[in-house]
């Protein structure tokens, strides 16, 4: 299938204590640049007047980092604007069961497919546009909930570089048998080669695959981190990395491979004192009889450590966020990204908001939540934050604060349904 692209019409619109990140890897926090941190938090706790309920979403600012959690009802969509207006998109779903009670409504409407409503939600907040194009897209793993609204994504808006954990053979842990995960294999392949974007394979321990293109000189405290993928994590060291599954894969019964979820690619952003995680469908919950390395969630929470802001695995699924993983991230924020009845599971949410895992402050707040959820589940759903529209994570210059902005979901006017914050990062 060739690439044919057409253009719609989108709106251009326009600390407390030591950097953790930098306690971990052994830099200094300097004084001025630890000045200039709370001035320009400064600056951005003024202009935070301007975000009012019932108005369209201020466009982000120099210096600030956005991260939008973009409601479809079909899946993973995450898109970060970082601070010198480089932008990442993480995901871009289009699976989900379709419609209650099982699944849920699309968002806005049916009119569009997922890719082509992210796309536009793209057009509306990406900055430079004498340059509008998505700088990088990361595909966790190939499953049709993070993957499959691509092609209508590059259909709207120009793609800079894809990275996925797979590029370019896509053999690992096995081929790729899926008709979904083949499209898929077939555009990215096509795209790269006829110039269209550029793709890669996303290497954890790396801390400058996804960098700032602008003004990286301007923000030395911003970093993402590649944690892991394919089994491969991050042992907080340099650039060091340990393989997680077993060397041979061949001599594992069928039902002891490891799955697409558990090579899924997990990274931490980190702008100051702020940290945030996002890991795909990675499991941490396994079924009793199985090996221990099925278990991921546990090496790659030893190497983010403490975060403010964490998008649940698996989409809070009852195979994930485990016991251990909730204690060693301990966010302020947790981001539920729900399209099925089986989001979260009740077992999972009980941890997330568990005392005895963490005792700090926390919050739950979900781009979803099917009506059959508050049927099984109960009163624990009565203690979300929010439980409808997209999530944006607006973070101070510098990192030292944030707050957390709910938009109405059912149109395009980025109108604000509520405000939460601001927070203090740790």
């Amino acid at each position: 299938m060739g690439l044919t692209k057409w253009c719609g019409l989108g709106s251009g619109m326009a600390s407390n204590n030591l950097n953790r990140r930098q306690q971990r890897e052994g830099a200094p926090v300097g004084y001025a640049q630890g000045m200039t941190r709370i001035v320009l938090a400064l600056v951005l706790t003024a202009s935070a007047a301007a975000q009012t309920v019932g108005e369209p979403l201020p466009a982000w600012t120099e210096g600030g980092l956005d991260i939008h959690f973009i409601n479809t009802g079909r899946g993973d969509a995450a898109l970060l604007v970082l601070p010198d207006g480089t932008s990442l998109q993480i995901d871009a779903g289009d699976g989900g069961w379709g419609a209650p009670p099982r699944g849920v409504v699309r968002k806005p409407n049916d009119s569009r497919s997922a890719g082509e409503w992210l796309g536009r939600y793209a057009r509306r907040v990406v900055p430079h546009s004498d340059d509008l194009k998505l700088d990088y897209v990361l595909l966790t793993h190939l499953h049709g909930d993070h993957m499959s609204g691509f092609r209508d994504l590059w259909s709207s808006i120009d793609l800079g570089v894809i990275l996925d954990r797979g590029y370019p053979e896509y053999d690992y842990p096995s081929p790729q048998a899926g008709e979904g995960a083949k499209d898929y294999i077939e555009f990215v392949r096509q795209g790269a080669r006829t110039g269209s974007f550029q793709a890669e394979r996303f290497k954890p321990g790396l801390a400058d695959q996804i960098r700032l293109l602008r003004r990286p000189e301007a923000y030395p405290e911003f970093q993402v981190r590649n944690i892991a993928a394919n089994g491969e994590v991050w042992t907080g060291v340099g650039t060091a990395t340990r393989k997680h599954f077993p060397a041979d894969l061949s001599r594992l019964p069928n039902d002891e491979r490891p799955s697409e979820n558990q090579t899924s690619a997990a990274i931490r952003v980190s702008y100051g004192a702020f940290d945030f995680y996002s890991g795909g469908d990675m499991p941490g919950v396994i079924q009793p009889g199985l090996p221990a390395w099925m278990d991921v969630e546990t090496p790659v929470a030893k190497a983010v450590g403490p975060v403010e802001v964490a998008a649940a695995n698996h989409h809070g699924n009852r195979d994930s966020t485990n016991a251990f993983f909730v204690s060693t991230l301990r966010p302020r924020l947790w981001i539920l990204q729900v399209w099925s009845s089986d989001h979260p599971g009740m077992d999972v949410l009980a941890r997330m908001l568990s005392t005895r895992l963490y005792t700090d402050d926390r919050d739950v707040l979900a781009t979803n939540m099917p009506t059959a959820n508050y049927d099984v589940i109960g009163p624990l759903l009565e203690r979300l934050l929010s439980d409808q529209g997209h999530i944006v994570i607006r973070v101070a210059p510098g990192g030292g604060q944030y707050r957390a902005i709910v938009l109405e979901d059912g149109d395009e006017s980025m109108h604000v349904k509520a405000i939460h914050g601001p927070y203090e990062s740790r």
